[in-house]
């Protein structure tokens, strides 16, 4: 796999608001794309801090962005986050880790490699385990966490509209 994370710069900000604008057209939801759903512009979104900590206030937490490059031909295929440390809504329904795909880019692995990049990252930061947390119909997100060394912690009842089953899986892994 050739993939590299990266910091959001604007050489990616076209790429960025195609890549937003495709998850809008598949309906799909913005896992660790950092509130990209809501933001028109490239600029906007990359004003991560301001931005979360106006929307979230006393729940905001920080976090690491990154965008998943494919090395061969420079495009961005997916968004990744790192929460830390866990808020008790995370702890309970969001986990550390967030991620998407691009839904043209799926089904190819990326979501495995990014996250294997990510829980190095997460190990540079001096983290010893990490949550994930996924709907309990979403296969795909199931696989890779367990690729990844997830062990299922147990399964909540989605209090919060999150999921499509009303079911979120917990799994940790330990870095």
């Amino acid at each position: 796999m050739t993939l590299e994370l990266q910091r959001p710069t604007a050489a990616y900000a076209e790429q960025v608001m195609a890549f937003r604008a495709e998850l809008l057209r598949n309906h799909d939801a913005f896992d660790g794309c950092a509130g990209l759903e809501t933001c028109d512009t490239f600029a906007a979104w990359v004003d991560f801090e301001n931005r979360l900590k106006q929307k979230y206030r006393e729940n905001y937490v920080p976090s690491e962005v990154f965008l998943a490059v494919r090395r061969s031909d420079d495009k961005v295929v997916g968004i990744i986050d790192f929460r830390h440390p866990l808020s008790p809504f995370l702890l309970q329904y969001g986990g550390s880790i967030g991620y998407s795909v691009a839904p043209s880019q799926r089904r190819k692995g990326y979501a495995g490699e990014m996250l294997r990049l990510m829980l190095n990252i997460c190990r540079s930061c001096g983290e010893e385990k990490v949550l994930l947390c996924c709907d309990k119909n979403n296969i795909a997100s199931k696989r890779t966490i367990l690729k990844n060394g997830g062990v299922l912690e147990n399964e909540v009842k989605d209090d919060v509209s999150l999921t499509e089953s009303g079911v979120i899986r917990r799994y940790w892994i330990t870095l």
